[in-house]
């Protein structure tokens, strides 16, 4: 495994298969990380174990070779987020890729009415993908369609939160950290929390800090990559 403490004196066999962990930045797609992945390391197979969305940052598992076929072995370990919820306002995506579509006042809202919500999301909680979201519907990702004005619904499935914790509110905003199952989307509690307050709510920011054992600050920037490959290699033009 190629992490932030690895010290590389020859190129590693990338093709063979490695497992890297990857810091990604706000602002890319996870399968940017993978494509810069693959050119840095001039391989042909890469993949991700576990999406995070262009808006988060935090833990992305690449495996490159061989190794993308644990890929499904790391997206089914629990993972772990920190964040911002802020209250009052929604949009269609449920995060800021999106315009406010809502804005209800916060007035009445207090520490108790947030403690007594947030209790409803911890344990087995059912919860609907977000229209704006990679999940399939015949062949192509929801997003495909929400951006069209097309908005399909899927079934509700089950997903775990072990842990929900409120570290501090600055409302409207709530500052959290949350451990969850695979396929728990953070953007969906965000706003059915705010459903559950009655206010409407939107996930203002979201980084992903663990998944399993392996923590994000063990884990590599993109650039930090390229220079570790560039220790062992000629320069590498991307």
């Amino acid at each position: 495994m190629i992490t932030r403490k690895t010290r590389i004196d020859t190129l590693p066999d990338f093709n063979a298969g490695e497992v890297i962990l990857i810091d990604k930045e706000t602002g890319k797609t996870s399968f940017d990380v993978v494509y810069k992945i693959r050119k840095a390391a001039s391989v042909k197979k890469a993949g991700h174990a576990g999406t995070l969305d262009p808006l988060a940052s935090g833990l992305l598992i690449v495996c490159t070779g061989n190794m993308t076929k644990q890929i499904s072995f790391y997206s089914g370990l629990d993972k772990t987020y920190t964040g911002i919820i802020s209250l009052g306002k929604t949009t269609p995506s449920y995060d800021l890729e999106t315009a406010f579509d809502s804005e209800s006042s916060i007035e009445n809202i207090t520490e108790k009415n947030i403690e007594d919500a947030r209790k409803k999301f911890i344990g087995n909680i059912k919860q609907k993908p977000p229209l704006y979201s990679a999940v399939k519907y015949r062949g192509k990702a929801l997003y495909n369609f929400a951006r069209k004005g097309i908005n399909i619904e899927k079934e509700a499935r089950e997903v775990f939160v072990s842990e929900f914790d409120i570290e501090k509110i600055v409302l409207p905003d709530i500052y959290f950290k949350i451990t969850c199952s695979k396929g728990t989307y953070i953007r969906v509690i965000a706003n059915d929390l705010g459903k559950a307050l009655g206010c409407g709510a939107y996930l203002k920011s979201l980084r992903r800090t663990k998944i399993g054992s392996y923590f994000v600050d063990d884990a590599l920037s993109i650039n930090e990559f390229r220079k570790m490959i560039n220790q062992t290699t000629e320069p590498i033009q991307l």
